[in-house]
């Protein structure tokens, strides 16, 4: 943290046991590195232009994880509490949005990708 932030706001990601009325086991997450990377980078750069006291720091993660596992994690630090949520909402919204990470659900029924469309 800097000495003139006063707000410190982390957003967890967390693999849940269920989606879209469907139970899920596990998730395996997948991407083509360097363009999501790529893409993480621009989207930080947009939004601390669009709130310039924010500082951000952002970590998917990749692989098998598990119901109970963080699959992403936001911190935003600002001098004030609203920008710093606004700019950890902005950040999530825009990762999903438009970050090439595909994402597979396994559970009782079997394996399936969801949310990839327009990812690719």
């Amino acid at each position: 943290m800097r000495p003139s932030d006063g707000a410190y706001v982390l957003f967890e990601g967390i693999v849940r046991n269920h989606h879209e009325g469907k139970a899920v086991e596990s998730i395996f997450y997948d991407a083509y590195r360097p363009m999501a990377e790529k893409e993480i980078a621009k989207i930080v750069d947009e939004v601390q232009t669009a709130y310039a006291d924010v500082a951000i720091a952002v970590v998917h993660r990749l692989g098998h994880l598990v119901v109970g596992d963080t699959s992403i994690a936001i911190v935003a630090a600002s001098p004030h509490r609203a920008e710093a949520f606004a700019a950890c909402r902005t950040m999530i919204d825009r990762i999903k949005e438009t970050v090439p990470i595909w994402k597979k659900e396994r559970g009782p029924g079997g394996e399936e990708w969801v949310g990839w469309q327009g990812k690719c």
